[in-house]
């Protein structure tokens, strides 16, 4: 009987053991420099347990309770000051949200109760800022704008022409124009895909130029990432054209030169003509009549 006593106490050890063990998760995903990403902690806090958040081994943000603290660590807070302004953090959920995003590394989120401890890494890769794609149309013509991105049902997709909003996608659902400058500027000019998120323009005039920008946020159980791109467009002026193709235009310059090698033959004959008739004078002066 005391075997089977131990027996069942040592089975209930390793099961509590195994319950309060520390579970890993590892997420890995790349962003733009400058661009927002969120890590979600994919719990709702009840104020029972520790959320902390560490960057390469550095606490940058920590819940215990009610009370929440961004950067109370000195390397954080006072040293490099890498993240000084950058750092939101979600009092229900605990996620981190970090703007403007600079730095590549490991952030690790520690979820800690009475019973059980967990972790999850997040390795962030930040690559350069991309570069404004450059369009230009004539005068009159259309252009599309694309965004070159898969476009996922949760994702949200908002355009923007000099800081005032033209259009924008969520879920299935889209609106283009609401702004009253950009139902004078556009009106019945843009066309929305709902699948790849492309912005046509139609009818294209000078004040269409510009910057355009599209604001990408997209949307998964682990994290989302809000990323911008940026497209330069430029609207020229048609040059009237003369309604002679090139061929007729080559032809006639062709019909010119040969006018003026022409010329320039007749002139060069007429000369050499010239200088043999004074030559045959001089050498046969006229003879003196004898009275």
């Amino acid at each position: 009987m005391k075997f089977l006593f131990y027996f069942f106490a040592v089975i209930l050890f390793l099961l509590d053991n195994g319950s309060s063990g520390a579970d890993t998760d590892d997420v890995s995903l790349s962003v733009m420099e400058g661009d927002s990403v969120t890590l979600n902690t994919g719990v709702q806090t009840n104020q029972q347990e520790v959320i902390k958040w560490y960057f390469n081994d550095t606490r940058i943000a920590q819940i215990s309770g009610d009370l929440s603290d961004i950067c109370t660590d000195v390397q954080c807070e006072d040293g490099d000051e890498r993240f000084r302004d950058r750092l939101k953090l979600d009092n229900q959920t605990g996620s981190l949200t970090i703007t403007h995003t600079t730095y590549s590394g490991l952030y690790e989120l520690k979820i800690i109760t009475s019973r059980s401890s967990s972790d999850k890494i997040f390795r962030l890769s930040v690559t350069g800022v991309s570069a404004a794609e450059l369009y230009e149309v004539n005068k009159g013509e259309s252009v599309t704008l694309d965004p070159g991105v898969i476009k996922n049902p949760n994702d949200s997709m908002k355009w923007y022409f000099n800081d005032i909003l033209i259009a924008e996608i969520t879920g299935d659902q889209s609106q283009i124009c609401t702004d009253v400058q950009c139902k004078e500027r556009f009106r019945d000019r843009l066309e929305l895909d709902n699948q790849t998120g492309s912005l046509n323009i139609t009818h294209t005039t000078n004040t269409h130029s510009g910057v355009y920008k599209l604001l990408i946020i997209f949307i998964n159980s682990s994290f989302s990432i809000t990323t911008v791109k940026r497209f330069s467009l430029s609207v020229i002026d048609v040059v009237p054209d003369s309604g002679l193709s090139s061929v007729a235009v080559a032809g006639i310059v062709v019909a010119v030169l040969l006018v003026l090698v022409v010329a320039a033959g007749v002139i060069y004959w007429c000369d050499r003509c010239h200088h043999r008739s004074h030559a045959s004078v001089q050498r046969n002066p006229p003879t003196e009549e004898v009275l």
